[in-house]
């Protein structure tokens, strides 16, 4: 795991190259999915500019007792290791019930073949994943905060 003197590097140059970013806080930093295979690949799609948005249900904030993003948020992506990839910037929230997630957002996400057929599928799996531990069951009605980014750093 990289330490957090690497992500403030990270930052720093970041702060560098941008300097109208310089009166914000370092932000959080964090990597997509539950496994190193798709963490790294999501970052990777990030830094493509392939992937644009991720999913997370509201379950999820709510049993972790997190803040849900805003417009504006910025956030360093690492890898599974937590090498920073990429900064991003939230630039839409829509709280969506699973069952209604539409084409258009699974290929703004931009994972596997960016079908919703796909995306309901990984998906539903992963929430199944999170929500086991807590003996807690997925519902296709359960809302899923779909945050939409665009990249605004990367070193590659």
């Amino acid at each position: 795991m990289k330490t957090t003197s690497d992500i403030e590097k990270f930052w720093n140059r970041f702060i560098i190259s941008n300097p109208d970013y310089c009166s914000k806080a370092i932000p959080q930093s964090y990597y997509f999915c539950d496994n190193k295979k798709d963490a790294d690949e999501c970052a990777d799609l990030v830094v493509q500019d392939i992937k644009k948005a991720t999913a997370t249900s509201l379950w999820y904030f709510e049993q972790h007792n997190e803040i849900l993003p805003k417009i504006g948020d910025l956030a360093i992506v690492t890898d599974w290791t937590g090498n920073p990839k990429t900064i991003i910037e939230t630039t839409k929230i829509e709280h969506v019930a699973f069952n209604q997630i539409t084409a258009e957002v699974a290929e703004i996400e931009g994972e596997g073949d960016k079908s919703l057929k796909y995306w309901k599928e990984v998906h539903q799996a992963y929430y199944e994943r999170e929500m086991e531990t807590y003996s807690d069951e997925f519902d296709e009605n359960m809302i899923i905060v779909c945050e939409y980014f665009r990249r605004i750093y990367s070193e590659v």
